[in-house]
């Protein structure tokens, strides 16, 4: 019994650092101008371009101004939704209807990251705790883009096929 009191006593520790290691939930930044700036001029205008695609094509809806941010032979990575700008536009227009464009994207967003001629949005994404549906939980959702001549050449993101 003596040589198991260590043992246990480890245990216990254990179990009781796991419950103060628990998620902490995902913020959304505020300023979303300060996610938008950058000392190199040509990744703050990569920014700019996904950021106001985000907020007037894909959020708002107006799927006629996909021109406008994406190029004619835009990839898709994402299982679920077409390759091409024409075939973008099919698609989310069987689920967009045109709602007035906000001055901010509306969707929690974490951060906007550019390198180089890539541009990752991060959002909170809530869920439900498969053990307890009852229960949310927070996570992160990221959209990767890549930007060529001014356009959304290519875009990623984590969506399984469904």
């Amino acid at each position: 019994m003596v040589k198991t009191l260590p043992a246990l006593t480890l245990i216990f520790a254990l179990a009781l650092s796991f419950q103060a290691h628990a998620q902490v939930a995902v913020q959304a930044h505020a300023n979303h101008d300060q996610l938008l700036a950058s000392p190199d001029p040509r990744i703050a205008a990569n920014k700019r371009l996904v950021y106001d695609f985000w907020r007037e094509v894909f959020e708002a809806g107006h799927m006629e101004l996909a021109e406008k941010y994406m190029a004619e032979s835009y990839i898709q990575h994402n299982p679920n939704v077409p390759t091409g700008r024409a075939a973008f536009v099919e698609f989310f227009s069987k689920f967009a209807k045109p709602i007035p464009i906000e001055p901010r994207v509306k969707a929690p967003l974490v951060a906007v990251v550019g390198d180089g001629d890539l541009v990752v949005l991060s959002f909170v994404r809530e869920a439900s705790d498969p053990k307890d549906a009852a229960k949310k939980y927070t996570t992160t959702w990221f959209d990767m883009f890549r930007v060529e001549n001014g356009k959304i050449a290519e875009h990623w993101d984590a969506s399984p096929k469904q």
